[in-house]
C-alpha cells in the first residue's frame, strides 16, 4: 500500500486556525503570515473535496464535515507530540506523585494488589490514594485519574476509559423476604422497602431487561437513601430492605447465602468501572502505565 506523503499536510495549521478563532490570530501563533495560513487552509480543502470552514470577514465557523474532520485532527496532533514526548528519558520513567480517588468497595476488593504491583515496578512513583463514594471533582480536587462505577457514565469534558464491567443484582436477605414476601417481578418493587444509591442521577429508577432483551423501567420507594456501599450491605444485612448492588461490593455475602439473588429471569443493568481523567495531552507516564496496569489486571477478574 503506498501512502499518501502529503496526508497530514495543513493539519496543524488547519487547527490553530481553529483553536485561535481565526486567519490572523493563527497567523501570530505560528509565526507565518495571514496569506500563508490561508492558503494552507485552501489547499487542504481541494486536497479532500470538501470545505472545513465557513468564513465571513469577521469570524469563522467549522461546517458539519469540518467539525468531524477537526476533532479526528486534534487527536492525531496529541498522539504527534505523546510520540516526541517518549523520546524524553525523563518521561519515560514515571515518577512523583500519583492521587486517585476510588469506590471503597472496589478499592479493597480489587485495587490493593494492582497499587502494590505498580509501586514494586515503579518505586519512584508515590501514591495518595483516597477511597470513597462520593464523586469527586478531577480538575478542582487535583487527582490524577478517578475510578467510578456506574450504570451509566454522566457526559463531561473529561476523558473516560472503560477497564471493567461486572454484574448488578437485586438482592435482600432471606429474612426479609419471608417476612415481607419474594417479589417475582420487578414491579412488585413497588411494595417494597428499598435501600437506593444516593450518588446516582436517578437512585429510585432501576433498570431492568428480561430474557428476551426487553428493558423495563421501574421507579423504587426509596426507603433509605445511602451514599455508601458499605452501609447498604449492613442495612441490607439487617433486613431492612431490598437493594440493588454491583457484585463486588458483597461476594463474601453471596457465596455464604447471606443475600439471595431476586429475578432469576431479568438481568439488572450491568455496572461499568472507569478510569477517569482529564486530558490525554501530555499525559503522564505514571498515569498511562498506572491505567494499562488496571486494564490488565482486572482482565483477570471478567
Amino acid at each position: 500500500m503506498t501512502t499518501n506523503t502529503k496526508l497530514f499536510d495543513g493539519i496543524v495549521i488547519f487547527s490553530q486556525v481553529v483553536n485561535s478563532g481565526g486567519f490572523s490570530a493563527a497567523a501570530e501563533v505560528s509565526g507565518h503570515s495571514t496569506s500563508y495560513v490561508s492558503k494552507e487552509v485552501n489547499k487542504l480543502e481541494a486536497r479532500l473535496g470538501i470545505r472545513l470552514l465557513n468564513r465571513t470577514t469577521r469570524s469563522i465557523s467549522l461546517t458539519p464535515e469540518g467539525k468531524i474532520y477537526f476533532q479526528q485532527c486534534q487527536q492525531m496532533i496529541i498522539d504527534a507530540e505523546q510520540a516526541l514526548g517518549a523520546l524524553s528519558e525523563g518521561n519515560i520513567t514515571p515518577r512523583g506523585l500519583l492521587k486517585i480517588s476510588c469506590p471503597v468497595d472496589f478499592g479493597l476488593g480489587y485495587l490493593q494488589p494492582i497499587l502494590s504491583e505498580f509501586i514494586r515496578k515503579y518505586p519512584n512513583v508515590t501514591l495518595d490514594l483516597d477511597l470513597n463514594d462520593r464523586k469527586v471533582d478531577v480538575v478542582q480536587d487535583g487527582f490524577d485519574i478517578a475510578i467510578r462505577a456506574t450504570h451509566q457514565l454522566e457526559e463531561s469534558s473529561l476523558i473516560c476509559r472503560k477497564i471493567y464491567t461486572c454484574k448488578s443484582y437485586v438482592i435482600a436477605t432471606p429474612e426479609y423476604l419471608d417476612k415481607h414476601g419474594r417479589p417475582t417481578t420487578p414491579e412488585q418493587l413497588k411494595r417494597h422497602s428499598c435501600i437506593c444509591y444516593s450518588n446516582m442521577k436517578m437512585p429510585n429508577i432501576w433498570l431492568f431487561k428480561d430474557n428476551s432483551g426487553k428493558e423495563e423501567q421501574v421507579e423504587v420507594p426509596q426507603t433509605i437513601l445511602c451514599n455508601s456501599a458499605q452501609m447498604k450491605v449492613a442495612m441490607l444485612l439487617d433486613h431492612h430492605g431490598i437493594c440493588r448492588l454491583p457484585a463486588f461490593t458483597m461476594e463474601n455475602e453471596l457465596a455464604s447465602h447471606a443475600l439471595e439473588i431476586l429475578f432469576q429471569d431479568y438481568h439488572a443493568t450491568d455496572i461499568n468501572v472507569y478510569a477517569v481523567y482529564s486530558s490525554r495531552k501530555h499525559l503522564s507516564p505514571k498515569i498511562r502505565l498506572f491505567i494499562d496496569l488496571l486494564v490488565e489486571q482486572l482482565a483477570l477478574h471478567q
